[in-house]
């Protein structure tokens, strides 16, 4: 495996690659990689010759008052992580070689960024849509995969690829959990014992809406069943609710009655430090 933190020589050896008639998947991450991580890479072995995984905790993605100083970090551990499942580039830069100096330009993905996770992160959606650009702009690559855990990030980058003419092939690839059902993430490792033993009630109360739609097979009104589940959570008293919606999963619009065709999602504070969000398909 090839560790590269210049974007000049990173896509460099990416365009040797193609000079050989390589395809490129490109697997963009912020880092501490687990079992969902991996998974993608996973894929992305299977779908193209050469898989590129970018390890950048992206700054214009994080708010003032957010965990940019503390998020977790293991760059030694990823290294051993990512060569051992066969990844064949990992780009690693520093902010500076990312953006320069005098950076000005934003990418925005109007709608479908101010649902959701963007209402409590303002411009989050804008650091995502334009780190992602840079890196479909610097390695070209045939496909990139993001995990399903971050459906909205998923829809804003398909809008922007659909709406820019950009020529890659964008994949989700489905959440994995820990026995208990709790989405795999980075920030699970904030959590204390106490906090870990019910972070998966974000879970289990999407789980409840699927099993309630599904058990009726037929359409259902979604406010009740979101009330019950809001209810079901807060009545942890560590717990508090950013959001929980169900919502049309091709556009994020919305839903009044539940489909086949929408998503649960919610997003739940611990002891009002620690961020979880998690989302189920009703399919």
């Amino acid at each position: 495996m090839i560790i590269e933190e210049l974007p000049e020589n990173a896509a460099r050896i990416v365009r040797e690659w193609r000079r050989d008639g390589k395809t490129i998947c490109l697997v963009p991450t912020m880092g501490y990689f687990h079992e969902g991580h991996l998974s993608l890479m996973k894929h992305g072995l299977q779908l193209a010759d050469k898989v590129i995984v970018s390890l950048f905790v992206n700054p214009t993605q994080f708010g003032a008052n957010e965990d940019l100083s503390v998020y977790p970090q293991d760059l030694e551990g990823d290294c051993h992580k990512a060569e051992r499942t066969g990844v064949d580039l990992l780009f690693c830069p520093a902010a500076s070689a990312v953006y320069r100096e005098k950076h000005q330009t934003v990418v925005s993905v109007k709608d479908v960024s101010n649902r959701l996770c963007g209402l409590n992160r303002p411009g989050h959606f804008d650091g995502v849509a334009t780190i992602v650009t840079k890196l479909f702009n610097m390695f070209s690559p045939e496909f990139a995969l993001f995990g399903e855990k971050d459906y909205q990030q998923l829809v804003v980058i398909k809008t922007m690829v659909s709406d820019l003419d950009m020529p890659v092939t964008v994949k989700g690839v489905p959440t994995i959990r820990e026995h208990d059902g709790l989405a795999m993430s980075s920030r699970n490792s904030y959590l204390d014992p106490e906090e870990r033993a019910i972070a998966p009630v974000l879970y289990e109360t999407l789980n409840d809406i699927r099993t309630s739609f599904k058990t009726k097979k037929t359409p259902a009104a979604v406010l009740p069943l979101v009330e019950k589940a809001k209810a079901k959570i807060t009545r942890f008293t560590q717990c508090s609710v950013d959001y929980l919606e169900v919502f049309d999963e091709r556009d994020l619009s919305p839903a009044e009655v539940i489909s086949e065709n929408c998503r649960a999602a919610g997003a739940i504070r611990i002891n009002g430090k620690v961020r979880l969000i998690d989302n189920l398909s009703m399919k």
